[in-house]
């Protein structure tokens, strides 16, 4: 897992040191604070690692990234710890509104190791594997591997025209996209290899859509697949995935994401109670619970409902400090005689949550 995080001069983030993440990380705070920019930065990571991802993620548009724009910051300073296994680099714009990737590093923490992997890049150089020492080819291949693992979910769309609620091809069916569109395939493969983990799906569905009975996972004549169902009650008459409510819908996205059987090393999701039920929230929270012990995840959240599930080390407030965005944990020492009456989400509600800065 990624155990500390540094981010400089990225978007609203001027200086994020070292920063300790858990395997469960839950971060609130004000519209605009920087929850999102730090959803952003994950988004970025996963970019980089695809060719000619920086570039196209970036778009000419590299001086929006900086912190205060080109005269305020020159380049974004990185660097990524994952257990004994680390990995620098430096983002610097170019005259094009591109990055240039400089003082890229691979290290292994407890040696004190480290192989320079160079400058002046538009693709970083880290690889899977290495002709160097044999802490080196682990230092590599760990932090690729998490880093290529690395996925950020995002369920928003529920349009008609979304992904999810359309016919994607079968092919598409080992690994579920990021925005669920193949989700369809991606269930009739569990269905096929995985029913033990279908059935925990459409039983965890069920507890928060209780009139669901099953998916119907039917190819057409292209070897084309939707996501239509079938209603208690009514077996003989299948539903289209157009008849699902967009908090259904999203549910249903969000439980394949948190049971999938093979997850990624680090799952990232940007406010996942979006329009869900209460009760849906509870279950969701749970859902995000278990899955943690098998990933680390990292969301935001602006629900109340959502934060009174978590433990309070689980919680990270975001606050907008002299312009800055503020990374801190929730301290217990601070808080224990306000809860003894409320809740973590009642604290919330009336700003009287604080934080102070980590501490090990």
């Amino acid at each position: 897992m990624l155990n500390r995080l540094t981010i400089k001069g990225f978007k609203s983030i001027k200086s994020l040191e070292r920063f300790k993440l858990n395997k469960l990380n839950v971060l609130i705070g004000g519209n605009g604070a920087g929850k999102s920019n730090f959803i952003e930065f994950f988004r970025l990571i996963s970019a980089m690692m695809k060719p000619d991802g920086l570039k196209q993620f970036i778009a000419g548009n590299a001086d929006i990234y900086l912190f205060g724009g080109a005269k305020e910051t020159q380049h974004i300073s990185i660097k990524m710890e994952f257990g004994e296994n680390g990995y620098d680099f430096e983002l610097a714009p170019t005259e094009q509104g591109f990055f240039l990737i400089n003082n890229e590093k691979k290290h292994y923490l407890t040696l004190g190791t480290f192989k320079v992997l160079g400058s002046g890049n538009f693709n970083p150089k880290l690889l899977k594997y290495s002709d160097e020492i044999e802490n080196m080819k682990n230092a590599s291949g760990v932090t690729y591997d998490a880093l290529c693992a690395l996925k950020i979910y995002h369920f928003h769309d529920t349009t008609e025209q979304a992904g999810m609620r359309r016919f994607h091809d079968m092919g598409h069916n080992e690994v579920l996209l990021t925005d669920a569109a193949n989700i369809a395939p991606f269930l009739f493969h569990l269905a096929e290899n995985n029913p033990e983990v279908y059935q925990a799906i459409r039983e965890t569905i069920s507890l928060v859509i209780p009139f669901f009975d099953d998916f119907i996972l039917s190819p057409n004549k292209d070897e084309n697949i939707r996501l239509n169902w079938r209603q208690k009650g009514l077996s003989d008459y299948p539903m289209r995935p157009t008849q699902l409510s967009d908090g259904a819908i999203r549910f249903i996205c969000l439980a394949t994401t948190l049971l999938q059987p093979k997850p990624p090393s680090i799952i990232v999701i940007d406010e996942p109670e979006l329009g869900l039920h209460p009760y849906a929230i509870e279950i969701l929270a749970e859902l995000i619970q278990s899955a943690s012990k098998r990933m680390q995840v990292i969301i935001s959240t602006q629900s109340p409902a959502l934060v009174d599930c978590f433990q309070l080390e689980d919680i990270i407030v975001v606050n907008r400090v002299d312009g800055a965005s503020d990374f801190k944990r929730l301290q217990k020492n601070e808080l224990s005689s306000w809860l003894e009456d409320y809740s973590l989400g009642d604290l919330w509600r009336k700003n009287i949550i604080s934080a102070s800065p980590d501490h090990e």
